[in-house]
């Protein structure tokens, strides 16, 4: 199994450490990759639709399409964030509006549609579910169509200082869900991906994208006639 972890601060703290809890707890032979926001991915989209047009031009085509070509080869996804002021950090924001591309909206990518994610994210306080949502909307807009969200407010500042309860709580509920992923290694889409994703398909149909670039990449990948992503 190939696995991306994608960590939304440099540090190692909570959020990373459960996210690693739930990797370890799957069985079989793994290959890990892990990337670290903003070390890794240290912009700011600008807004400029180069992407639209042609990925590459992208000014930091370079260090995405490192972490992306990573993403897509992977089997299942781990996002981890801090909660930052009731939200997902920063840096992995940053990186989501880097990816909007993949958005169904605009030109997904086949892969996407058969991949299990994980969205992981801790607080001192509150503001997880906020935090959760930032993440998995994006990746439903992706088309991943098995997305696992856990959101523990761990009323610490570092991993250090969790109470022992609370671990012990964390160690059960990552059991479950690396139980969960074993059972469904092959996610199939949804009844909600499959409309969005044809409501998407008639708005290409009907040139409503942001760029004849689009329609002509849905028509490549024949989306616009039979074929869909999630067929194998």
């Amino acid at each position: 199994m190939k696995i991306v972890l994608i960590h939304g601060q440099n540090h190692k703290g909570s959020s990373y450490h459960i996210g690693r809890m739930i990797e370890n707890k799957l069985p079989g032979e793994k290959e890990v990759t892990e990337f670290f926001l903003p070390r890794d991915l240290n912009h700011f989209c600008v807004g400029c639709y180069r992407c639209i047009e042609d990925e590459s031009q992208c000014p930091f085509y370079g260090e995405k399409k490192k972490m992306m070509d990573k993403v897509e080869e992977a089997d299942l996804l781990i996002f981890t964030t801090p909660t930052y002021c009731m939200r997902a950090s920063a840096p992995m924001k940053s990186f989501l509006d880097l990816t909007f591309s993949y958005w169904m909206v605009h030109k997904p990518r086949k892969v996407m549609f058969q991949k299990n994610a994980v969205v992981v994210t801790t607080a001192a306080g509150s503001g997880m579910r906020h935090a959760l949502k930032d993440i998995s909307n994006a990746l439903f807009f992706w088309g991943i169509p098995k997305i696992k969200t856990y959101g523990v407010g761990v009323q610490a500042m570092n991993w250090a200082g969790v109470s022992d309860q609370k671990k012990s709580q964390i160690e059960k509920r990552t059991d479950r869900i690396a139980r969960s992923l074993q059972r469904n290694h092959h996610p199939k889409a949804g009844m909600k991906t499959k409309v969005f994703f044809l409501m998407m398909r008639k708005m290409q149909q009907g040139n409503r994208g942001a760029s004849i670039s689009e329609k002509n990449y849905w028509e490549k990948e024949g989306w616009l006639g039979k074929v869909r992503p999630w067929q194998s």
